[in-house]
């Protein structure tokens, strides 16, 4: 508390207690021997164990947040790659183009909703999608590997027979030794 200049201070000697006590005019009565009240607020081990708590579900969210934004991105991008494709067969159908047909972005724009880009960062059509003729699949030119749409021409890879590509339940074998002791065949 500040003490105006000129204020008169009045000191109470005659208090019989051990207490020197000094009171300014118009305040409330100070002792020196009041306890101290502690000043609210953390100490140093909380702040840290707050920090490290912090740090461990930082360490266990980020890594699922990137995974699944990453996911998100492939399927908006797989998304995309199948409205592509649609585009590119429906434009093909109404003006009756054969498979061989050089397709266009300016071909197939009116038959798309929106700007149709590739969310892991692509900027235009042309920097995203890669599109050549009728019989052929776009794909992602930014991540070609895993921006994948299982369309009409793609393959899959199976290490059965060629005529088992694909088929769900069919690892290459024809059922006899799988294992579970039966061996029955097919």
């Amino acid at each position: 508390m500040a003490v105006k200049t000129g204020s008169p201070v009045k000191i109470d000697r005659n208090n019989r207690n051990s207490r020197a006590s000094l009171t300014l005019a118009g305040t409330r009565h100070m002792s020196r021997n009041m306890p101290r009240v502690r000043c609210a607020g953390f100490t140093l081990v909380e702040l840290v164990i707050v920090a490290a708590i912090i740090g461990l579900l930082a360490a266990i969210a980020i890594p699922n947040y990137i995974q699944s934004r990453s996911a998100a991105q492939k399927n908006a991008c797989i998304n995309n790659l199948r409205q592509i494709e649609n585009a590119i067969q429906q434009w093909a159908m109404e003006t009756r183009q054969p498979e061989t047909a050089s397709v266009n972005f300016t071909d197939i724009s009116p038959y798309l909703k929106g700007g149709v880009v590739c969310p892991a960062g692509g900027t235009s059509f042309t920097d995203s999608y890669a599109i050549s003729n009728v019989a052929t699949a776009p794909t992602c030119q930014l991540v070609p590997l895993t921006h994948v749409w299982m369309g009409s021409d793609v393959e899959l890879v199976s290490t059965g027979s060629p005529g088992q590509a694909g088929r769900p339940g069919t690892h290459g074998n024809n059922g006899n030794g799988n294992g579970n002791g039966n061996g029955g065949g097919n």
